[in-house]
């Protein structure tokens, strides 16, 4: 999926002038990176929210339009508001199409429903992680990463090092020699038990 967004450069600075412009709709952030100064940007609230709600806007190259002038970037930060829907600063990071990026993208379970563990076992499955840090050149970048949970059987484990990950994709951890456990199939009973301990557990005074 590919995402256009559309800004203009920023002049005012400060918190005062941030103020100002949420106050009408504007949401002012930065974009930083390669051979460019930084440039503060700001752009429309209604339009930021509308990207931020698909799971693949966190993890692709957007295309973002300043004025015209279109440039390739990532999203590195988001400062939203505590309890309003309201995003109060974004920042970007140009990408080098030359160079590799570091990214976190989303890992997504298939088969779990179906695997041995589950259906035969009355398991179920527990996401030990849900997304992966990887690094590739900008055009191999994935939207996500799949975990296929089709042989799990109660007990087993999927590790980092199991995974298929696209051409192009290094795993960040897998590089430092680190396999941590993926997803795992816990067993009813083992569920059931941890529910329990979890209930029994006094409140903290």
């Amino acid at each position: 999926m590919q995402f256009e967004i559309n800004a203009a450069k920023r002049d005012g600075q400060g918190s005062g002038a941030s103020r100002r412009l949420r106050h009408t709709g504007r949401v002012p952030g930065i974009v930083y990176g390669g051979d460019k100064a930084p440039q503060a940007i700001d752009m429309d609230h209604k339009e930021l929210l509308l990207g931020l709600r698909h799971e693949a806007f966190h993890s692709s190259v957007l295309s973002l339009n300043v004025d015209g002038e279109k440039q390739s970037v990532l999203l590195k930060d988001v400062q939203t508001h505590p309890y309003k829907v309201q995003v109060l600063h974004i920042d970007f990071q140009r990408v080098d199409a030359s160079h590799k990026i570091h990214m976190k993208v989303p890992l997504h379970f298939v088969n779990a429903d179906t695997c041995p563990g589950v259906k035969l076992e009355g398991g179920v499955v527990s996401h030990v992680m849900t997304e992966i840090d990887i690094t590739c050149m900008p055009d191999s970048l994935p939207e996500f990463v799949e975990v296929d949970c089709k042989d799990l059987a109660v007990g087993h484990s999927i590790h980092l090092s199991h995974l298929t990950l696209p051409a192009g994709i290094e795993s960040v951890l897998l590089h430092r020699g680190e396999d941590p456990t993926v997803a795992t199939i816990l067993g009813a009973k083992a569920e059931a038990a941890e529910g329990e301990a979890a209930e029994g557990e006094a409140p903290a005074a």
